[in-house]
């Protein structure tokens, strides 16, 4: 079914709808994940599917929904673990601190393919009423009834049967609804039956190459109905697969795909001044990987263009260990400007004490942040650390010779001591030796590297980007059009100064603005940093890949250091976009005598 066709048909339920609902009393409803009875944990994820479907489904007039990012909100802040699922008496506890007044639960089992039998679901829904703690109930022939909602279908039909639950729900709490069954199985079929069916299968299958083959299937043949849309979730475990083989052009491509899906979805809503429901935990998902990627690469300033943005939104402990790591490394890595240098060491060693903060007994994290206190040159403070460290694992060989290092500089008679434990826990395979050679000749430590465990993926499952949803779209729009504006001025007459200001201010309130980093790539490109220029270039590429003026420039730095490649890469990727543009036209005719 088309886009167009979909949004009709909300458009028709929504008008229906709202006289109907201006006498209604509004209900708040809250959906848990559906709880997994098959024990086969390949089918956690119809869990989640349901969660997030229903709570789509069920956002009409005369009934508010508590949004799966909200949910996950509250489950954290109470502590409830996101990874598992609550009981009943939990979840209403969550739902009363939800503000909820009804609960959705539900249970599934799944029976395997067997032969030429296809995999069947049995699905069973109940409705809660919150503040009365007991089952929705029905007046049926004039008695009270509780009739749960169950449903079995082919685990193929899933979207027809979430929009015949959202449906029963809708219709248990108040027969008089003003659409049918049918409208609300529509609007949940939204990813083609194809589609959706090669996406299954490549999630119930292991072997690497059918389980690809079944997730570019799904992309493609979603496609080919939607031709402006993205199948999201295929796309997202295929950039996944990618990941893990180590593809990683072909993961960033994927991973990119559902970046520009979700930058599709919210300049659609910015035109249409609307609040944006989009998929904003695939978007920052995608978004960390491709900062993973680029961090793997030794690309330290794209990795943090990608991750800063999403540090906040995340807040996860584990993403501001990881960001302040790279932050260090970056500062390491910088050997032109020393300002820059000490910038990012400043803010490597920010983000890893928020990071330690937030998990004290983490001794990884806690390491990392004693050691970006050395690096910083702050000896005193770099002291406690390591010895706390050293009290929760007395074989930290690494902790004992930073340690010794620190006191050393502030000629504590300690130092000889604990360099000579140091020197015994470091023995194996010259270790100590390897590190001293380095000191002596530098005074550095960079042979010790940060303590880094790259987030899991159920981590995920607790990112929450909900308070994007809220915001009123006009407000933010005009403030920031009106800076990029009157930084566009200032560039143009030459206050390269005031425009850095300028965007400053701009991407402190939406970090993901490319416009100020192509801006930020031209101001660094007449200052003759092409350095600078060429990663700012390539972050306002990763928000908007649509901008031709930055594959122009990225052809130009390319041009003028002699790699031919690159320069054809990027031409290539202008001319897609603006095949008439002149200035791509006469790039395309020095690329093709580049290499010549």
């Amino acid at each position: 079914m088309s886009t167009r066709v979909f949004t009709l048909i909300l458009v028709t339920i929504i008008v229906s709808l709202s006289v109907f609902s201006q006498s209604k009393f509004t209900d708040r409803v809250l959906v848990m994940p559906f709880e997994n009875t098959s024990g086969k944990a390949e089918f956690n994820w119809v869990g989640e599917s349901f969660a997030l479907s229903l709570s789509e489904l069920l956002r009409v007039p005369g009934l508010n929904v508590v949004t799966n990012g909200e949910r996950k909100v509250v489950q954290q802040r109470l502590r409830i673990p996101l990874t598992s699922l609550p009981s009943l008496a939990t979840s209403l506890k969550l739902a009363r601190e939800s503000g909820a007044t009804l609960l959705i639960s539900g249970k599934y089992n799944i029976v395997p393919a067997q032969g030429d039998t296809a995999a069947t679901i049995n699905v069973t829904a109940k409705i809660v009423r919150v503040n009365e703690g007991r089952f929705l109930s029905e007046e049926i022939d004039g008695r009270l009834i509780q009739r749960d909602i169950i449903l079995n279908d082919a685990l193929g039909n899933m979207q027809t049967m979430q929009g015949q639950i959202a449906y029963q729900i809708l219709y248990q709490r108040d027969k008089a609804l003003p659409f049918s069954q049918n409208q609300l199985i529509e609007s949940a079929t939204k990813v083609p039956g194809r589609a959706f069916e090669a996406y299954i299968k490549g999630l119930l299958t292991q072997a690497p190459e059918q389980r690809e083959n079944y997730f570019k299937n799904a992309v493609r043949l979603f496609n080919e109905v939607t031709p402006d849309s993205t199948f999201v979730e295929a796309a997202l475990e295929l950039g996944h697969l990618y990941l893990g083989q180590q593809k990683y052009n072909d993961a960033v491509d994927s991973f990119e795909r559902v970046v520009s899906a979700n930058r599709a979805c919210r300049e659609r809503a910015k035109s249409d001044n609307k609040i944006a429901f989009c998929n904003d935990e695939s978007f920052a998902e995608a978004s960390f990987y491709i900062g993973v990627i680029q961090w793997r690469q030794q690309n330290y300033e794209q990795a943090l263009s990608v991750l800063r943005p999403l540090a906040e939104d995340l807040k996860l402990t584990s993403v501001y260990n990881m960001l302040g790591a790279i932050a260090v490394q970056a500062s390491r890595a910088e050997k032109k400007n020393e300002a820059r240098s000490a910038a990012l060491l400043k803010e490597g060693a920010e983000l890893l004490k928020k990071a330690a903060e937030s998990a004290q007994e983490d001794g990884s994290i806690q390491f990392n942040y004693a050691m970006a206190t050395f690096l910083s040159g702050n000896q005193v403070e770099a002291i406690p650390l390591f010895r706390s460290i050293i009290s929760a694992n007395p074989r930290d060989g690494e902790a004992y010779y930073i340690l010794a290092k620190s006191l050393a500089a502030t000629n504590d008679e300690a130092a000889s001591t604990v360099d000579n434990q140091a020197r015994t826990l470091l023995a194996a395979g010259n270790r100590y030796a390897n590190l001293e050679k380095e000191w002596m000749r530098a005074k550095t430590i960079a042979d010790i590297p940060f303590r880094v465990e790259q987030p899991q993926r159920r981590d995920f499952v607790s990112v929450v980007l909900s308070k994007r949803d809220g915001e009123i779209v006009t407000t933010a729009v005009n403030e920031t059009d009106n800076l990029l504006q009157k930084a566009r001025a200032q560039y143009k007459n030459g206050n390269d100064d005031e425009a850095m200001a300028t965007l400053r201010r701009v991407l402190a309130s939406e970090p993901m603005s490319a416009e100020s980093y192509l801006i930020l790539g031209k101001i660094h490109l007449r200052r003759g940093d092409r350095d600078q220029a060429s990663s700012a270039f390539k972050t306002a590429i990763f928000w908007d890949n649509k901008l031709t003026d930055a594959y122009v420039n990225l052809a130009k730095i390319h041009l003028d250091r002699g790699e031919c490649l690159q320069v054809k890469t990027y031409v290539a990727q202008a001319l897609e976009i603006d095949p008439e543009n002149p200035e791509v036209a006469a790039l395309q005719r020095l690329a093709d005598r580049c290499s010549k």
